[in-house]
């Protein structure tokens, strides 16, 4: 590591305060100020017209960590005045004031108008594996009722992040990128790389740490019922309900020989905490369940959980919150059916009103205070800032926009050809067929070779796909079996964490096999990892990449303490510095190597876990393993908007969920693989509600910015999970069609958020921002800027309420009834549709149905006119895989709708690229209020298009 040059060393003019508070040093850069008190010294940045970069440090030698998010240097100008205590550096767009006395500093917009206020920071002495660093933690905008967007990808329905608490903690479902976005048009990027809380900086803790529970009895604790097929074996007090961890269960699990695993094998156990919470806090509380398996939590008499699910080995969080009176007991039971799963119970203290709506960052390990201020004229503008600083996401290929088809997993190579096979018999599109894990022999994980029993002919694999038009993607890992050559090679450089081998700690394929996890925080690593790769695997021609298990999950379900010494050491230092950042490192390991050995390829890497900086990898984020229930389904929607507001524009997620309860399981739907037990369960109620919930999913998911099915348990294949001749089956394949017949649109949303930063899938917030009432909608999105997406994600529901934001006008894709906007209303939702509308004055392409999404380059494009309002639209094309578009190769259409003429403008195409449609036919349609967008065969004006502009007239 290079240390941070401070501007003492390369000043160029010394400029004291005339005030008796503090000085402050000019740099070429921007300033250095040594407060009197607070920080030892706060270093200013300027990177552009309208970013600011602001290090403070408690000792301006301490050797600062290289970012591992930000790649942009300072190449602002600016100016420096000074006055009454206060030094200001002002660039075009931005602005900063530092109290010289205090160090604390404002923001200002390019309006001049304060927008981020700093109340108070610390930078605090910690020690970490014996070396000296420092926690660090800001906040800002005390008692503010502005709305914040952002923190990566979560799992907890959650939308205006105002007065909300956020744990960035790389998890196999929950992703962490500490970048916020303002409604009022400005953002910070904190730059840290351990663990960090947003919101309250207090963790939560197991509930007896701030409440009184009693159990029946009058002691201190719950009491907990053990049941075993319905007999009760065992009462006792437990101090907490507590079995978070592994090692939890191992610890304190009853002993009794009743429950035992022998003893308990086949049948069913159950767990009843029953008591009473009291605090004497009066107040709102926060609380979470984190369980997997069947749960069911009732508070106060009310039911607020009933029979949650998630599978054994996954357990998660579910937030809720409660109201106590000072000292009053409100009663609590929790009933738990275990079968190899976890549970607790967690709380928080309630926090004063201007605290919890405020805008703090708490990171538990670095060497200074570091963040970035960007400013902008809207929140896509600050996106677009964020990109500045950690690198823009590079163009996808085209075919990654249609149907992924996966399966956990297809077992040989003949099995994955032949899904292909079936999907282009039917004439079914899909482009992208999904080779997942376990292809290699059972003893070789980390070996990138292929069972030759199974897999005897991986080229042939690939050329196979190839043959049938679609592509292929392959799961690789930062996971290694100690046995393999590519362990040993990394291992003798110091690049693997070895302590989970020393532990013997064994996974769980076949007979268990001691395993771990290759540390990526130098360039000789990351590039051993792809060299042995390129050898291994990138040689068939595979062409993108599943890179899983990025947070990485060295263990499951092991305490933050002990996770933190599985990962430690890295290049870097201790583990806890680096602790969120393994995505972004793991994924420009193979980005790097591709880039350099396919130049002129786009690249495509989908990942578990990402961080800041992760989209300029190409990479795209997926949302883990979530499982197949209604609950998970709603989740989904709030969580891939924010991943938008995060920066990274590409997502997508299991359709049906990745896991599903062992009712859901049977041979009637497709079976079970690996030999796993539990098959044919189920009712035959069960098996609707299987089928309905994967409709519905996906017709979400053909509204997802990236459309692909996978899990495990049940083939996820249609012909798998829906009968032939079957109005499920025949509603699939529709709104697969649908997608393509959307591939111009997708593709040129896809453009914008390359060129333009433009989420693909967006929250209300971004184009209605004067409309408070849309800001917290967490079940529904706009998809592009035309479409406002609802999905449905309830059973049995065949409408469901819409909020349509105000400042438009909304047609019904379904009937072409037009609702205005600024109210909500229920609309229809029978099982084959989703409510689908369209913003007035929109300008939708839309080309026919095709098998993949290069079949028919030149095919007629019917360009939908939403009329009742103005309108423009940029229609984007290259030719979908090379690199040409990073020169200019590429072609943009401007359209034009004044509505009060009612004339469409086309205007001139500006680029060009190699396999350009020259000329082709545009069949423009101009909708009114009673035109159903489903109608495709709708009468349209023909117009022959060769790139020169012209003028079409509303009938």
């Amino acid at each position: 590591m290079k240390p941070y040059i401070y501007a003492s060393a390369f000043a160029a003019t010394l400029m004291a305060s005339t005030a008796l508070a503090g000085t402050y040093t000019k740099t070429d850069a921007g300033i250095v100020v040594k407060p009197d008190t607070g920080p030892k010294e706060i270093r200013l940045d300027v990177i552009n017209d309208s970013i600011i970069h602001v290090v403070a440090v408690d000792d301006p030698a301490r050797e600062q960590l290289p970012s591992l998010m930000a790649i942009a240097k300072p190449e602002g100008k600016f100016t420096v005045t000074d006055g009454k205590g206060v030094v200001v550096l002002k660039a075009a767009k931005a602005s900063a004031q530092v109290n010289l006395a205090t160090g604390k500093i404002t923001f200002f917009n390019a309006k001049g108008q304060a927008v981020l206020t700093e109340a108070r920071s610390a930078i605090t002495p910690v020690t970490i594996e014996g070396k000296s660093y420092v926690a660090t933690s800001a906040q800002f905008n005390t008692n503010t009722r502005e709305a914040f967007y952002g923190l990566g990808q979560h799992q907890n329905a959650q939308m205006n992040l105002n007065g909300e608490d956020v744990e960035l903690r790389q998890h196999n479902m929950d992703i962490g990128i500490p970048f916020v976005v303002s409604d009022r048009n400005y953002g910070v990027l904190w730059d840290n790389n351990s663990v960090t809380r947003f919101g309250n900086p207090v963790r939560f803790g197991l509930a007896s740490r701030d409440l009184k529970l009693t159990a029946q009895d009058g002691s201190r604790g719950l009491t907990a019922k053990y049941y075993v097929d319905d007999t009760l074996v065992l009462t006792r007090v437990e101090p907490d309900i507590r079995y978070q961890f592994l090692a939890d269960v191992d610890a304190y699990w009853p002993k009794d020989a009743a429950l035992t695993p022998a003893a308990t094998k086949g049948k069913t156990v159950r767990v009843v905490w029953e008591g009473t919470m009291a605090s004497d806090t009066p107040g709102v509380h926060r609380m979470r369940l984190y369980s997997s398996d069947y749960a069911t939590l009732t508070v106060g008499g009310k039911v607020v959980y009933d029979k949650i699910w998630r599978q054994g080995w996954n357990p998660w969080y579910h937030n809720f919150e409660q109201t106590f009176a000072k000292g009053k007991p409100v009663p609590v039971r929790v009933e738990w059916v275990p079968s190899g799963g976890m549970v607790s119970l967690h709380h928080s203290d309630p926090e004063a009103a201007a605290d919890k709506h405020s805008l703090r960052f708490a990171s538990e390990a670095g060497t200074g205070l570091n963040y970035y201020f960007i400013s902008a004229d809207s929140m896509q503008g600050v996106i677009g800032g964020y990109h500045h600083v950690t690198g823009a996401p590079p163009m996808m290929p085209k075919w990654a926009y249609g149907y992924w088809q996966s399966r956990q997993r297809y077992e040989t190579q003949d099995q994955l050809l032949g899904v292909l096979k079936t999907y282009r018999d039917n004439k079914w599109p899909i482009d992208n067929m999904v080779q997942d894990w376990f292809y290699w022999p059972e003893d070789q994980w980390g070996s990138h070779q292929f069972d030759p029993k199974r897999f005897p002919d991986p080229k042939g694999l690939v050329d196979g796909v190839h043959a049938l038009n679609a592509r292929i993607m392959i799961s690789i890992w930062g996971k290694f079996y100690p046995n393999t050559d590519n362990y040993k090679e990394l291992d003798a450089k110091g690049y693997m964490w070895r302590k989970n081998v020393e532990l013997g700690a064994k996974d769980w394929v076949g007979k268990g096999y001691l395993n771990s996890h290759y540390s990526p925080y130098n360039q000789e690593a990351r590039d051993i990892y792809y060299r042995q790769m390129k050898e291994g695997l990138v040689k068939y021609g595979f062409d993108a990449w599943w890179m899983d298990n990025t947070e990485p999950d060295v263990r499951s379900n092991t305490s933050p303490e002990e996770f933190a010494s599985l990962i430690t050491p890295t290049q870097m230092g201790p583990g806890a510095l680096v602790h969120n950042a393994y995505a972004t490192m793991n994924t420009q390991a193979m980005y790097d190597g591709l880039k350099k050995d396919q130049p002129d390829t786009r690249q495509f890497i989908l990942t578990r876990s990402g961080f800041g900086g992760v989209q300029r990898n190409a990479a795209a984020l997926w949302s883990g393993d979530v499982v197949g229930t209604w609950p998970n389904l709603f989740d989904q929607i709030s969580a891939g908007v924010q991943t938008g507001f995060s920066g990274v524009p590409n997502w997508t997620h299991d359709i049906g969920g990745y896991a599903q309860e062992t009712r859901f399981q049977g041979t009637d739907v497709g079976g079970l693989q690996e030999n796993r037990a539990g098959g044919g369960k189920g009712t035959a109620e069960d098996l609707k509600e299987w089928r309905e919930l994967n409709q519905r999913w996906f017709q979400f998911g053909a509204f997802s910015p990236l459309f692909r099915s996978h899990g495990e348990g049940v083939k996820r294949e249609i012909h798998e999970i829906s009968p032939a001749g079957s109005p499920m089956r025949a509603n699939l394949v529709w709104f697969l069609e649908l997608r393509y017949r959307l591939m111009p649109y997708i593709y040129s949303a896809a453009a914008d958020s390359h060129y333009e930063s433009a989420p693909i899938m967006r929250g209300f917030a971004l184009d209605f921002p004067a409309d408070a009432k849309g800001k917290d909608v967490k079940d529904a999105y706009m998809f592009g800027k035309a479409f406002l997406v609802a999905p449905v994600y309830r059973y049995k529901a065949t409408s469901r309420a819409v909020y349509f934001p105000a400042g438009a006008s909304w047609y019904n894709a379904w009937t072409g009834a037009v609702v205005k906007g600024g109210q909500t209303m229920t609309v229809a939702a029978p099982l084959d549709q989703m409510p689908l509308f369209v913003r007035a004055g929109s300008i939708v392409p839309m080309g026919p149905v095709i098998q993949y999404v290069d079949e028919k380059p030149d095919a007629p494009l019917t360009i939908n006119v939403y009329t009742g309002a103005d309108g423009n639209y940029s229609l984007y094309e290259d030719d979908g895989v090379s690199n040409g578009y990073v020169k200019g190769k590429l072609t943009r259409i401007p359209f034009d709708y004044d509505d009060k003429t009612g004339e469409l403008t086309i205007g001139a195409r500006t680029g060009q690229y190699d396999t350009m449609v020259a000329a082709r036919t545009f069949k423009v349609r101009f909708l009114k209020a009673g035109d159903k967008t489903t109608d495709f065969d709708a009468a349209a004006i023909n117009v022959a298009y060769s790139g020169n502009a012209l003028k079409v007239k509303r009938p």
